[in-house]
């Protein structure tokens, strides 16, 4: 994850012909992720000075980079539509993904440390997104506390999120890595107010199976089992969970697929 390889900027508003700029105007008090990626209990008018800061860019398109590694970092996002993965590159041309970024999640934050953004963003699929300031968010957290604790809340959400990933990856069985990584989307996607047993995977297998450290043929396998055995059924991208409390109990480990 240290050896990243710098790129080019990738702040330059996009234009877009599905969505348009007055489809995302949308006020931060009257968000309906605002209880996702913004502080709790903060009051209308901390609310609406948050909102002044907030700029709102067209629509970005997939493939298109959000930011990319080495870019001066002066901002971090919140995603309000669409899906992003987050990557790096070796100094070999090795790429590694070290995350997805669904609706009402933040990026950007590992440019708060040295001034430069350490991965790269790219767009998974039409994504809408607010970029918020970090020069703003610091004079805000001066006078908003809600804010301020709010910031040290999402820095810890990553710390353990980093923590998860390790323990995912040095300790669990490939079954375990996939039905683990589909027990969190369906969490994530129903704190959304979306279903926690039907969606779409805005990610390939190969991103999978590179998020995960695993084989593409594994991933694929490993679909086409949880299938066969009942868990889920997968058509190309869709998913649809049909055995939730199973796949839950395998991300525990009390069910093995050789024991099924």
């Amino acid at each position: 994850m240290d050896n990243v390889a710098a790129c080019g900027s990738g702040f330059m508003p996009r234009k877009n012909k599905t969505l348009t700029i007055d489809d995302i105007k949308v006020s931060c008090s009257s968000c309906s992720l605002a209880e996702l990626c913004l502080p709790h209990g903060m009051n209308e008018r901390e609310l609406d000075e948050l909102d002044k800061i907030v700029v709102r860019h067209q629509p970005y398109q997939p493939g298109e980079h959000l930011f990319r590694a080495g870019d001066s970092s002066r901002s971090m996002f919140a995603v309000r539509s669409g899906a992003l993965k987050s990557y790096c590159t070796t100094e070999d041309g090795e790429e590694q993904v070290i995350g997805f970024t669904l609706p009402g999640e933040l990026l950007g934050l590992d440019g708060m440390e040295d001034g430069s953004y350490a991965s790269n963003a790219l767009v998974l699929e039409t994504s809408s997104v607010c970029e918020l300031p970090f020069s703003r968010i610091e004079e805000l957290c001066q006078t908003l506390p809600g804010l301020h604790r709010q910031m040290m809340r999402v820095v810890g959400k990553e710390i353990t999120s980093d923590q998860r990933m390790l323990l995912l990856l040095g300790k669990r069985s490939a079954e375990e890595r996939l039905s683990t990584f589909l027990s969190s989307l369906s969490k994530r996607y129903q704190s959304r107010g979306l279903s926690a047993t039907e969606f779409n995977l805005p990610m390939s297998r190969q991103d999978i199976g590179n998020y995960l450290g695993l084989a593409i043929e594994t991933v694929s396998r490993l679909f086409a089992h949880f299938q066969d055995i009942g868990v889920l059924k997968v058509n190309r991208r869709q998913v649809v969970l049909t055995d939730l409390d199973r796949l839950r109990k395998m991300v525990e480990g009390c069910i093995s697929l050789n024991s099924v």
